[in-house]
């Protein structure tokens, strides 16, 4: 029998869908931050990829200082409120918390992160302002957290930018590929919409930028480009039956479900391939939308998930079944035939003669996505790693072409919203160098 039940109306899809890390009340804020011990190089802070001065604002809260905490927040990490709902903060900066050596409860650093971005937000505090114009111009392919946090440094350094985002809304991942639990759309887009009222970027929606002409306007037209393209769609896995109407890609999957929520109908018996975190929100997902069987296919063993541990663990509370050493050869309108596989030298290799089927409804591909080869090709000097991913210069993030900056998946292959949101900021930090010095 399913855990959930399955969701008819908004309110069902927002109990299912219950926030991982819900907002904290001033009373908790207080308390919360009143047992930070305040480190001298705080290891938290150094296991932000953003680098936020988490025992600054921390301190902040708890002397109620909440709009100066903001500020802290967002002077080092564009993303601030998104990244304090969807980060790994487990594996980041509270995994990194001295408490932790203690056998302590570290401190709710993502909780207490977004009680601060949140109250600014709702309260429209001013935590930033355009720098003086200095009459150049620069133009950013893509409004995900990369896109977004280049375009707002480059604002606070006077330029004047336009972001061309191929969807219908901006923010990308966090709005489009992360499960509901972890950020509701509300909150996803009211932060990108605080931020352009402050800072004034402006935003082209549905506009991809997919063709050579396209990429030649824009270079005539900006004197610097910043690529945060991210990843395309699910990759292939290879194997007959993949394109059937049974089967979705993870990313698909989840972005349908972000958009439509409880109008979509999921059917009860589901296969969810893969062994990374995407795989995992998945299960989870389809597993809160009332599937009675939800099962969780890997082909290696559980120790060589990609996923993190905690999101493991969150599939299985919401009533995920696992599959392990288990590889598909062929999906049919049945279901998923699987070969059973073995780690040898370190080698995974198929078990002759033991295949079988697993019977269901719908398949999830969770195979990891694609890379945009076939745009960023076009772009003369734009280098690409054998993985596709975008070769940049790891301390400007500019490009084999001088005129181009990258961030964000296009150049990690995949990574965590506060990952582009670093890049971004120091892409633009690039930018800013090169077109002042011309280095």
């Amino acid at each position: 029998m399913a855990e959930y039940k399955r969701p008819s109306s908004e309110l069902e899809f927002e109990a299912n869908f219950a926030q991982k890390k819900p907002l904290m009340n001033s009373t908790e804020a207080y308390y919360e931050s009143s047992r930070c011990l305040f480190c001298y190089d705080a290891p938290c802070m150094n296991a932000c990829p953003t680098h936020i001065d988490i025992p600054l604002f921390i301190k902040q809260i708890h002397t109620g200082n909440v709009e100066g905490a903001a500020k802290t927040i967002y002077d080092s990490n564009w993303m601030g409120n998104a990244c304090a709902k969807v980060c790994p903060t487990g594996v980041l900066c509270e995994g990194a918390c001295v408490y932790n050596n203690q056998h302590v409860k570290p401190i709710e650093i993502g909780r207490l992160q977004n009680y601060a971005t949140l109250a600014a937000i709702k309260q429209n505090k001013k935590i930033a302002e355009p720098g003086v114009p200095n009459g150049k111009k620069v133009a950013i392919i893509g409004a995900g957290p990369a896109g977004l946090s280049a375009a707002c440094e480059l604002r606070t350094l006077g330029y004047m930018v336009d972001v061309f985002e191929a969807k219908a809304k901006p923010t990308g991942l966090t709005v489009y590929g992360v499960a509901p639990y972890k950020i509701n759309n509300e909150e996803a887009l009211q932060e990108e919409e605080y931020l352009q009222k402050q800072l004034g970027y402006n935003v082209f929606y549905n506009k991809p930028i997919n063709t050579s002409e396209q990429l030649k306007e824009i270079e005539s037209s900006y004197d610097a480009v910043f690529l945060g393209v991210g990843l395309g769609t699910t990759a292939s896995l290879g194997i007959p039956g993949e394109d059937g109407s049974n089967v979705i890609g993870a990313v698909e999957f989840i972005e349908d479900l972000r958009m439509k929520h409880h109008t979509i109908k999921i059917p009860s018996r589901v296969v969810v391939i893969g062994g990374g975190n995407t795989a995992m929100d998945a299960a989870s997902e389809s597993a809160r939308m009332g599937a009675e069987k939800v099962t969780l296919a890997y082909r290696r063993d559980k120790a060589g998930m990609g996923a993190y541990k905690f999101e493991y663990d969150l599939a299985l509370s919401a009533g995920v079944t696992s599959l392990f050493n288990a590889s598909p050869v062929e999906i049919t309108a049945q279901g998923v035939k699987f070969i059973r596989t073995q780690e040898v030298n370190g080698k995974l290799e198929n078990i002759a003669g033991s295949e079988f089927t697993l019977e269901c409804d719908l398949v999830i591909k969770a195979t990891g996505q694609a890379k945009m080869g076939s745009l960023l090709k076009q772009i003369s000097g734009v280098q690409l790693d054998k993985s596709n991913r975008i070769v940049v210069n790891m301390e400007t993030y500019q490009t084999g072409n001088p005129k181009y900056f990258a961030g964000g998946d296009a150049v990690n292959g995949g990574a965590e919203v506060v990952n582009g949101a670093y890049e971004g900021k120091m892409a633009a930090k690039g930018i800013d160098k090169w077109l002042k010095t011309g280095k």
